[in-house]
């Protein structure tokens, strides 16, 4: 069954594009590793809850918009492989400012347990 990279990052809204751009290309990298489909989700109804929420995980200012991601891969085996090829790609290495701090971002692998 396949295997999930899931992400949730706040974004400073004014750079949306900024953002929206390098997940393109993000996804061209991700892709060309081994990857299905990778999906990105600007927020947009993101409640406040009463212990935590998507903006307290994050610690999203009020200037800033909550995104959630993920990537599908055939399996875990192909995804470690793909993911580590990736990460070394010269098309993901620093060389510009990120549109949002990456400190702040969750992440985490996970077997996917239903697929309705």
């Amino acid at each position: 069954m396949h295997y999930i990279d899931g992400f949730v990052v706040p974004v400073p809204t004014e750079q949306k594009e900024a953002y929206r751009a390098l997940c393109v290309q993000a996804a061209e990298v991700f892709k060309d590793y081994g990857a299905l489909r990778v999906v990105e989700c600007w927020g947009q109804d993101v409640p406040a809850a009463p212990v935590t929420d998507f903006r307290r995980a994050v610690l999203a200012r009020a200037d800033e918009t909550v995104v959630f991601s993920w990537i599908v891969w055939p399996s875990k085996a192909v995804r470690d492989e793909g993911r580590a090829r990736a990460l070394k790609d010269p098309r993901l290495q620093p060389g510009q400012e990120l549109p949002f701090d990456a400190r702040r971002m969750l992440q985490g692998g996970f077997q996917v347990l239903a697929d309705v």
